[in-house]
């Protein structure tokens, strides 16, 4: 009989089929899990007596050669090769691997480009310029067959105190939704064959867990479930095709996401739509028996993980080991096993493996770290740089006034603290760090597999000063202190320092990563969001001297600064921005390039007012009656959306062409740059529904636009909204558009609205479905 499922001409649902009917149970089984790329390696090399034992049925995925080792493109390309040769040429079908990998800032592998954190990605309310990131992080992806990445984090981020909230675009459903749908564009493209599948994590609510602690349960209602924390994820399967789901370690209201069919299968797949492949979080389906204890052992976990929809168990084998036996004793119907499967190779046909299942490893190194590269990794860490505050005009630097500059800080010379927790090697830390007393979160092969901190050429804000302004101006560089700890003996000789020199740029922030010694990063969630150790005391000491300071945070950590925002003339925000992150700082600070970026998040005055976001319903984000805290303003420090600029901009010729509940609305807005230099406006459009049968977020994001304006320079921004985009779940959980007064609001931040305009939306009460909401058209002329 032929074997059709080798017959590229087919179809992909013919071959699934054709394939599935001639697997053994075993083999169908081994599709769904996965091996760690170190189970197959010795210090000497790919093992293939170790293949043999270990993928003698074939294998779903291989697990994270790039993260889990040291190797360059080309030796890791040649290891993938000669995994899938293994498996398409020793076993029975030659069924081939996916290898997946981590690429939330970039390919989190050695000499791979290290862009901005997603935070910083976020904050530039670029979608074009992600997409080319993510181009990007694709070739380099490719080159090494990687074809599966774990990104992008979808989830909304409404607890500062977790530490995964650098992982992610912020706290706004919309924007979330807009720049992961960029990111999966540029890596998936419109052709699998030619692409690499995308993973929208976490499903579902992760980014609101009970007292910001990763893993803790999450609490929330249907209605604020779907229209907040579903949003991204709909927006991203419905505007780029979304083709994996990860699970969330956390229970929303009492399901574990990883186990849940109401989730998994109900949620996701019935009401979103999403017709791809869902996989597990590292060991989560383990963590059904000893986190949420839903299960008592590994083959009821795996049972209840299969069922809800849960296709493939990462990072390896465990619990679904077990499924092989739960369909023999009759105990699991063989149909769930095969649904899973058929969508498993589903993927793979779809990406051509069974066409093309090896790479060129002598040319993989050809698309790692290049300059154009490094270019876009530099325009794009300036473009994240958002500046919150510049009093008398402090930024950008004078240079013809400036003889000494005094640098400072445990962030003005740190390679280590340009990068975020998924950023290689911060990411790897957690391997090469471990001893042999630790339990091993990751396995580990040892000699030239084993990862280290191998750095790509990473520049500091001290280095890039020095190349930037040392021919003209002195530099006076002093640590001050480190980031955590109370050693304050460096102290004086920052202040001496910042007392004889014209201007002081302090640097400081946190360091990223998953380790204890990190101070924010996976696992390093945090009760207070200041500065850690003796940092803010430095800051303190060098206002105190009278010199100008500028303070540029740079962390994945969202810090409550409310001493620093009253005391500091010009405030910086630089996020976690990379490996040309130096550059990009001090191209701002000395005005090469204007500031644009905006807040993807709200900065709280302090801990006590989280929740704080920009999208509260109505009647929340102040107390009632009088409004603010007995001890303090309920308003935030910073709003969602903030951000200055070294020029100024006018906002005129406003219209609202109001639609009817079935119709589009038109808004427009001319923009002009009133400045005397160019400079970038992130135009924000927000919403406003007067009288809704539900409570409404009092302000919605529906559009935004980045544009870019010479001085004296006007542009039209246009937003057609369409009335999908302004439905909401009423009291009988229908997705509606309900007739009324709407207020259109165009300004640079979600508090600094320029100009406004009520209309009256006309119509019957109109269905939707949240899959098929329309996303916002923007042009710009």
């Amino acid at each position: 009989m032929p074997e059709r499922f080798r017959d590229p001409a087919a179809t992909v649902d013919d071959r699934v089929a054709d394939l599935l009917d001639r697997m053994t149970l075993d083999e169908k089984v081994a599709q769904l899990g996965g091996v760690w790329i170190t189970d197959l390696v010795s210090p000497d090399g790919f093992q293939e007596e170790r293949a043999a034992r270990k993928l003698q049925n074939g294998i779903g995925h291989v697990t994270r050669i790039g993260a889990s080792t040291g190797l360059r493109p080309a030796e890791s390309a040649a290891l993938m090769n000669s995994v899938q040769r293994f498996v398409v040429e020793k076993t029975r079908l030659g069924v081939p691997v996916v290898v997946h990998e981590e690429s939330t800032a970039g390919y989190c592998a050695r000499d791979a480009t290290m862009f901005p954190q997603a935070i910083g990605l976020a904050a530039t309310w670029d979608p074009q310029l992600v997409e080319e990131i993510a181009t990007v992080i694709r070739e380099q992806l490719r080159a090494v067959g990687a074809r599966h990445t774990l990104a992008p984090v979808l989830d909304i981020a409404r607890d500062p105190r977790w530490g995964r909230v650098e992982e992610t675009y912020g706290e706004n459903p919309m924007l979330a939704g807009a720049i992961g749908t960029a990111y999966v564009r540029g890596l998936q493209t419109d052709d699998l064959s030619q692409g690499v599948i995308c993973t929208g994590k976490h499903f579902l609510g992760y980014g609101l867990p009970e007292g910001g602690m990763n893993h803790a349960p999450v609490h929330l209602g249907p209605r604020e479930l779907r229209e907040v924390f579903a949003e991204p994820f709909a927006a991203v399967i419905r505007d780029a095709g979304l083709a994996s789901m990860m699970n969330s370690y956390s229970s929303v209201d009492g399901l574990p996401c990883a186990g849940a069919a109401a989730i998994l299968t109900d949620l996701l797949r019935d009401e979103l739509g999403f017709d791809g492949v869902v996989v597990a979080d590292y060991n989560a389906v383990e963590l059904l028996i000893t986190h949420h204890h839903t299960a008592a052992d590994k083959a009821a976990a795996a049972m209840q993980a299969l069922t809800a929809g849960l296709d493939l168990e990462l990072p390896a084998f465990d619990c679904y080991r077990e499924l092989t036996r739960l369909v023999d004793d009759g105990t699991l119907d063989v149909a769930v096993v095969d649904r899973a499967v058929a969508r498993v190779l589903a993927s793979k046909f779809r990406l051509g493996l069974f066409e093309h299942p090896y790479v060129d490893a002598a040319s993989a190194a050809a698309v790692f770290d290049t300059f154009p590269q490094r270019d876009l990794a530099r325009r794009a860490a300036a473009r994240s740089i958002v500046l919150l505050r510049n009093e008398d005009a402090l930024l950008p630097l004078d240079l013809e006034h400036i003889g000494r500059v005094a640098v400072i800080g445990p962030l003005a010379d740190s390679e280590r603290g340009l990068q975020g927790d998924y950023h290689y090697p911060a990411h790897t830390e957690i391997v090469y760090e471990l001893d042999d007393r630790n339990p091993a979160l990751l396995p580990q092969a040892g000699g030239a597999f084993s990862p280290g901190p191998h750095y790509t050429p990473h520049t500091t804000p001290l280095a890039a000063l020095t190349t930037a302004v040392g021919d003209w101006a002195e530099i006076d560089y002093a640590i001050g202190c480190d980031v955590t700890g109370d050693d304050r003996s460096r102290i004086e000789a920052a202040v001496l320092a910042a007392e004889r020199s014209d201007v002081a740029l302090v640097f400081v922030g946190g360091e990223s990563g998953l380790m204890p010694h990190s101070t924010v990063g996976e696992a390093r969630d945090a009760s207070d969001l200041e500065l850690t150790g003796v940092q803010l005391e430095l800051v303190q000491a060098i206002v105190a001297t009278g010199t100008p300071t500028v303070v540029t945070i740079i962390g994945g950590r969202v810090f409550a600064l409310p001493w620093i925002a009253a005391n500091v003339p010009a405030v910086v925000e630089a996020w976690l921005p990379g490996e040309e992150g130096g550059s990009a700082i001090v191209d701002v600070l000395l005005g090469h390039v204007n500031p644009g970026g905006r807040l993807p998040v709200t900065l709280p005055r302090t801990v006590g007012q989280v929740p704080i976001h920009g999208t509260h319903r109505a009647g929340g984000g102040r107390s009632q009656f009088w409004h603010d805290y007995t001890d303090g303003p309920a308003s935030p420090l910073f709003p969602f959306g903030h951000g200055l600029s070294y020029t100024t901009f006018a906002y005129d010729s406003f219209e609202v062409r109001a639609g009817t509940t079935a119709t589009a609305t038109a808004v427009s807005v001319e923009i002009t740059n009133t400045g005397s230099r160019a400079g970038d406006e992130v135009v924000q459009l927000y919403v406003t529904d007067d009288v809704a049968s539900v409570a409404r977020p009092s302000r919605s994001l529906v559009g935004f636009a980045r544009v870019d304006l010479a001085a004296a320079e006007s542009k039209t921004v246009t937003f057609v909204v369409h009335p999908s985009r302004l439905a909401f779940y009423d009291a009988s959980m229908q997705f509606v558009c309900e007739p009324g007064a709407f207020l259109f609001a165009v300004g640079a931040s979600r508090s600094d609205l320029r100009v406004r305009a009520t209309v009256e939306l006309d119509g019957t009460v109109e269905h939707y479905l949240q899959r098929e909401i329309v996303a916002t058209h923007v042009a710009v002329s």
